[in-house]
């Protein structure tokens, strides 16, 4: 149908359909269908006095990549509705409601700010002109915004001389999980990172005063920076140790069910370590190591001594005195065992040979004499076990001596080997019934009696009976340590011990017992 001329305007007119079918942008149509005239657009055709259409398809997109926390951001589009009037912009309206309230644009997207981390939103949108304003379109699908997390806060320990324990309290994690703490020290040394929030913090500086701050991280970056933590000071000083294992047991020197009695070894003393470490404000394990009991029985590898229990201060350990061969014709039941210091073999079988002891803690047992079925003696920490001879078992190894307690004291001595003839070796290579340094003494042949025990907190390994007797017990370690007189000690319970000053020092000594140590 041709087009027809209002006879007002000139402006074309009639039916949706009769539109020109190749418009340029500026020409104008009545449409009778819809009762307006319209304008064709970059847009296509729209009324030139009507409120704008409602907008369609709105669809909101977060945008939390480096957002600080609590101010999220969304892109919302979306696209003009059919057979409004011109739009001249856009209004977005967050629900739940945001400060501002509504978000303007003149073009899809428009970018929404200030939203809540972790906080779920819908949107709608409306379009305005100079003729007003349309309904609201139907809402987004919710969408969550997310950050980078609040910053968390920090406390911190002392757990070492160089060391502290961050403990971090989380903030809310903007939304997205947190991968990753960063923590930093003042004064600085390095940053590390955990994803854990209980950490280590090493390389500090001792008798040095640090705080700590940390920050969080997840997918959308890094949070602000947390306050300081509370300040705290690792501590450290010097302190000697005297670290004694238990002793090794004698042998027995009698076999009921093989006949006959022999000299049976010496026991082994316990493992000894001496020396000086550093010490702070925190706990440290302790364990005292009891000696080796007396052997069991009269038969097979009953008849060896007992090996003693290890002692330990922190990481110092000692390991505990050899138990001494026995009177079988089992070679490695008659021969000493290993430890701290090496137990003594019996004199019973050709062959059988000294236990060996630690390298840096004791020394190995003594030969036997097979001859005068006497065995070796036990290794001591300050010299190897003596051999056995014609006459006598093989005395105890040497002792060593140590002023740690402000007077000389010797510990650690091997006990004295067992003789079928002749004397039993005397415990800590002696030349008189002393038991210097706890070694036990071997005892005379047929004398009915065991052989003698290490002495008491000591680590003195324990002597053979001389003829048809069960062999001494090996003395109990010690831990002992000494310190600055200006530091308190506190022992949990578990462990025995007392403290005495020494000059400008205190002395603890622990004699029995498994727990903790701490200092103030």
């Amino acid at each position: 149908m041709p087009i027809r001329k209002s006879s007002i305007s000139g402006t074309p007119k009639g039916a949706t359909a009769d539109r020109p079918a190749s418009p340029s942008i500026g020409d104008t149509f009545n449409n009778g269908t819809l009762g307006v005239e319209e304008i064709y657009t970059a847009s296509g055709w729209v009324a030139k006095s009507a409120p704008p259409s409602i907008p369609v398809n709105v669809v909101a997109t977060n945008q939390g990549s480096g957002r600080a926390y609590n101010n999220g951001q969304a892109s919302v589009a979306f696209e003009n509705g059919t057979g409004g009037g011109l739009v001249v912009d856009y209004i977005v309206t967050p629900s739940p409601a945001t400060s501002p309230t509504t978000f303007t644009g003149s073009s899809s997207p428009i970018t929404v700010t200030g939203l809540q981390s972790s906080q779920q939103y819908t949107y709608t949108v409306q379009a305005r002109n100079n003729f007003g304003t349309s309904l609201a379109s139907s809402a987004s699908t919710g969408v969550t915004a997310t950050t980078v997390p609040q910053a968390p806060s920090v406390s911190a320990s002392v757990s070492g001389t160089t060391t502290a324990t961050i403990t971090i309290t989380p903030g809310a994690t903007g939304g997205s999980a947190i991968t990753q703490y960063s923590i930093t020290s003042n004064p600085a040394t390095t940053t590390q990172t955990t994803s854990n929030t209980t950490y280590t913090f090493t390389g500090l500086t001792a008798n040095t005063s640090y705080t700590f701050t940390a920050t969080a991280t997840n997918s959308n970056g890094t949070s602000a920076t947390s306050a300081a933590s509370n300040s705290i000071t690792p501590v450290s000083f010097n302190l000697q140790y005297l670290v004694v294992a238990g002793g090794g047991s004698g042998g027995f020197g009698r076999d009921v069910v093989m006949g006959g009695t022999y000299g049976a070894g010496g026991g082994g003393a316990g493992g000894l370590l001496a020396g000086t470490t550093t010490a702070g404000l925190i706990s440290y394990n302790v364990t005292v190591g009891a000696g080796g009991p007396s052997p069991a029985g009269d038969t097979g590898s009953a008849n060896q001594g007992v090996t003693g229990s290890n002692s330990s201060y922190s990481s110092i350990l000692s390991y505990g005195g050899g138990g001494a061969g026995g009177n079988s014709n089992t070679l490695s039941q008659s021969s000493g065992l290993n430890g701290g210091s090496g137990g003594g073999p019996s004199g019973r079988v050709s062959g059988s040979i000294p236990g060996t002891g630690i390298a840096g803690q004791g020394y190995n047992g003594g030969n036997q004499l097979t001859s005068n079925e006497a065995g070796g003696g036990g290794g001591g920490a300050g010299g190897v076990g003596g051999n056995a001879s014609a006459s006598s078992g093989g005395d105890g190894g040497l002792a060593y001596s140590s002023s740690i307690t402000g007077s000389t004291v010797y510990y650690a001595g091997g006990g004295g080997g067992g003789a079928l003839s002749g004397r039993g070796g005397y415990g800590g290579g002696t030349t008189v019934s002393s038991q210097k340094g706890g070694g036990g003494d071997g005892l005379l042949e047929g004398a009915n009696a065991a052989g003698g025990s290490g002495g008491i907190n000591t680590g003195g390994g324990g002597g053979s009976a001389g003829g048809a007797y069960t062999g001494g017990a090996g003395g109990s370690g010690v831990v002992i340590l000494r310190y600055p007189s200006s530091r308190t000690i506190t022992l949990s319970a578990g462990l025995t011990g007392s403290t005495t000053t020494v000059s400008t020092d205190k002395v603890t000594t622990i004699t029995a017992g498994t727990g903790t140590v701490s200092f103030s």
